[in-house]
């Protein structure tokens, strides 16, 4: 599979998801890094005219979450959020916000992930890191 079936896929797994309600979109990736657009519109504003912080949170954990699942075998196994540590730097009131996550540490229980989240003008608006468990599949089919 190429890179745009790859990115279609994405994009078709994450249909009907707040991903999607979000318009968070996967732009990018190789094999350490993710990359993704989110609109900044009303449903990623808080009533101040804001980008709200929930929003750019689930935006990177959506990008680290995303590049984590790329790393594993996904019939075998999944990846959970454990922590997300966001920084709110420079707020920001329209168009997009571009987020770049990198992998820290890829392991076999534990991954690692920075995201960092910039403005059209290159500034960065919200730094995070995200920690995931690698679990096997048959552990989530436990809470569905």
């Amino acid at each position: 599979m190429d890179k745009k079936e790859i990115l279609n896929q994405i994009a078709i797994f994450q249909k009907n998801t707040m991903t999607d309600h979000l318009g968070i979109e996967i732009t990018d990736f190789d094999k350490c890094c993710i990359e993704g657009k989110m609109p900044i519109n009303d449903r990623t504003k808080q009533p101040y005219g804001l980008l709200h912080g929930g929003a750019s949170a689930a935006f990177a954990e959506t990008l680290g979450s995303i590049g984590a699942g790329m790393q594993i075998d996904y019939h075998k196994k999944s990846v959970v959020g454990i922590e997300l540590n966001v920084s709110h730097l420079q707020s920001i009131s329209n168009g997009w916000v571009y987020g770049k996550a990198e992998a820290v540490r890829v392991g076999r229980k534990i991954q690692v992930w920075n995201i960092d989240i910039y403005d059209d003008k290159n500034n960065l608006i919200c730094k995070s890191r995200l920690t995931l468990a690698v679990i096997n599949n048959n552990d989530t089919k436990k809470h569905t």
